[in-house]
């Protein structure tokens, strides 16, 4: 899962990204100004938004209005040291989804953000399973039935970017940007070699990863 986190504390911003990296397996993309967020958030697919409200540049309240007032339904979490009632229900009222004051435990973050990111996928198309295989994310294995598959971690990785986005194309480049993105030994040549893996992993498990020519690899029951 991609996250930017919107953070002008560069040491909080650095330890939190290696430890959502490490123990959740998110893609963690960092932006310390307001500004810069709103220009990647308009070019860039992220799952979730971690938002400090204290920024320069544009603050938390004013990016959090850009987003919603052109209907950009990223999930968005308020991480801040503003924890008064009166801050929260604000936030919310303006477009917030969640709200986690500092200091905060990790493992709260992880699991809110996990919710947020699966309640936006809506329920009746859950992204994290796709026929019989499913992604426990926190034991961070992917099961096919009751039976753990085993993968090669640049293979978990490009699996787990396709079902985030399961019945929907992912292009290569997604696929770099999302998952390989501070990997220099990992290319687009590389991903049809992963992707040739996966396929022989899966093979007649029911379920297959679709060659959509033009729009990049699609992970459907088969």
């Amino acid at each position: 899962m991609r996250i930017l986190l919107v953070e002008d504390e560069p040491e909080l911003a650095r330890w939190l990204s290696g430890t959502l990296a490490r123990h959740a397996g998110f893609v963690v993309e960092w932006a310390n100004d307001g500004v810069i967020a709103e220009k990647r958030l308009q070019m860039e697919d992220f799952d979730a938004i971690v938002l400090d409200l204290g920024l320069p540049g544009l603050d938390g309240h004013g990016l959090l209005a850009k987003l919603r007032a052109r209907d950009d339904r990223t999930p968005v979490l308020i991480l801040t040291a503003r924890d008064s009632l009166t801050e929260r229900v604000s936030t919310l009222h303006e477009g917030a989804d969640d709200f986690l004051p500092k200091p905060f435990n990790v493992a709260e973050l992880e699991a809110r953000l996990v919710a947020l990111i699966r309640r936006s996928r809506g329920r009746e198309h859950p992204r994290l399973a796709c026929g019989p295989l499913t992604f426990d994310a926190a034991a961070q294995k992917f099961l096919l039935g009751s039976q753990v598959l085993a993968l090669s971690p640049r293979e978990h990785a490009v699996l787990r970017a396709l079902i985030q986005r399961s019945g929907e194309p992912v292009t290569k480049q997604q696929i770099l940007d999302r998952v390989f993105s501070d990997d220099q030994d990992v290319g687009p040549d590389a991903i049809e070699v992963l992707i040739h893996r996966l396929r022989k992993r899966l093979g007649d498990t029911g379920v297959q990863i679709v060659t959509l020519r033009g729009l990049g690899y699609c992970l459907e029951p088969a």
